[in-house]
């Protein structure tokens, strides 16, 4: 499993879970922020991205217990969690799995259930062919994301091709170029070791995660931006009414991307 660190390296425990595709190196690119506020950021490649292994079979559910390993390893007792994206669901689950080690839990732009009413609604046209391929044909999906949406063959046109649809909002983040060269490698190191992970990702989030979001206890902290291109508004509205103790703040003129200009409240919160 690999993992990196960032922030204060005796601060408070924050796993932090990156969307998909994505590795280790993914992370705020202030790292005065996490220094500031006393907080250790830990980041981990999930099974077959980066420096971790390939996992065949594993579930939305398995995640908590590697997230449970490595924290014994690295002898953190408790820790916040926080994930953006595709990492919505595993937060999600280390909720549900593990909250007796969390100290808090936050959803950043996640998405949700496939089926929820309006998932799929407003996604970019690349990204509906991802969910349809998967669902139906799943034999195809492997050599679609290799064709298509593979970062570590061409991260630029990878870059640019992702975002398409992105909101004016986001690229007004994605044109900092300390960003776009940090996305650009992170992305290209999720990958230098084949598609399978990603692959594997993808048919995660279409089939159903195995566990209720009505029957997470613990309060769950979430953010989305109201002009997300990438995760409808809808599908996080339905998390935010499914999770019974979620606080849910949306906020207008943000889009996929706001932990760029969020990530000190959003940390503040963690730490709090």
């Amino acid at each position: 499993m690999g993992y990196a660190e960032y922030g204060n390296p005796t601060g408070k425990p924050v796993v932090f879970f990156q969307g998909t595709p994505s590795s280790r190196l993914f992370h705020h690119p202030d790292e005065s922020i996490a220094v500031s506020l006393g907080a250790r950021i830990t980041t981990m490649d999930r099974p077959g991205f980066g420096l971790s292994d390939f996992q065949s079979s594993r579930t939305l559910l398995d995640w908590p217990d590697d997230v449970v390993e490595l924290a014994d390893v690295l002898e953190i007792d408790r820790f916040a969690v926080a994930g953006i994206s595709g990492r919505g669901p595993y937060v999600a689950a280390c909720a549900l799995k593990i909250p007796h080690r969390l100290t808090a839990a936050a959803i950043i732009s996640g998405i949700g259930p496939i089926d929820a009413p309006g998932a799929i609604q407003g996604v970019a046209r690349i990204r509906r062919l991802g969910v349809t391929v998967a669902r139906h044909a799943p034999w195809l999906l492997r050599p679609l994301l290799w064709l298509v949406s593979n970062p570590h063959r061409n991260p630029e046109r990878f870059f640019e091709q992702i975002n398409a649809q992105s909101s004016e909002s986001d690229w007004a983040i994605l044109a900092q170029p300390q960003i776009k060269a940090m996305l650009i490698e992170n992305w290209a190191e999720a990958t230098h070791a084949g598609i399978r992970g990603f692959e594997w990702e993808a048919l995660i989030f279409t089939r159903p995660w195995g566990f209720r979001l009505e029957d997470i206890t613990m309060e769950v902290h979430l953010w989305h931006g109201e002009e997300d291109a990438s995760t409808p508004l809808p599908m996080a509205r339905y998390v935010a009414n499914a999770i019974p103790n979620c606080h849910a703040t949306f906020l207008p003129g943000e889009g996929h991307f706001l932990f760029f200009n969020h990530w000190e409240e959003i940390l503040a919160v963690l730490v709090s």
